[in-house]
């Protein structure tokens, strides 16, 4: 993590494509470690991931993935990774990306974060 204490949190709002939808469970989970994971450790360091099923909820999406990553440069070799796998609008179709800095106007306006609760 950078001095700062800087992450970079983004929210991939994402589609299933029927090339996805057409392969058994097995399939796209070789699919996923194979074509996909290996680029991602390959190419970028300092990010991880939470994956949620959002498709009984949502006709839009159906999945969203949460990366965080260490900095901006981070992130961005990421989505260069992803890029170029078949993840990347073959699988599935990137609806939106939603990324934000945690906190960033306290940081901005060196405050206490006051939006961010924990009960």
């Amino acid at each position: 993590m950078p001095a700062d204490g800087t992450r970079v949190t983004a929210f991939m709002l994402v589609k299933t494509a029927p090339e996805w939808l057409a392969m058994t469970v097995a399939e796209r989970v070789l699919a996923f470690t194979t074509q996909v994971v290996p680029v991602i450790e390959a190419r970028a360091h300092g990010v991880r991931s939470r994956f949620y099923d959002t498709e009984f909820y949502s006709a839009r999406v159906t999945d969203v993935w949460v990366w965080e990553a260490d900095d901006h440069d981070s992130y961005r070799l990421l989505i260069d990774a992803l890029r170029e796998t078949p993840f990347w609008d073959r699988y599935f179709e990137v609806v939106d990306l939603l990324v934000g800095v945690e906190n960033g106007y306290a940081r901005t306006y060196d405050l206490e974060p006051v939006a961010t609760l924990t009960t």
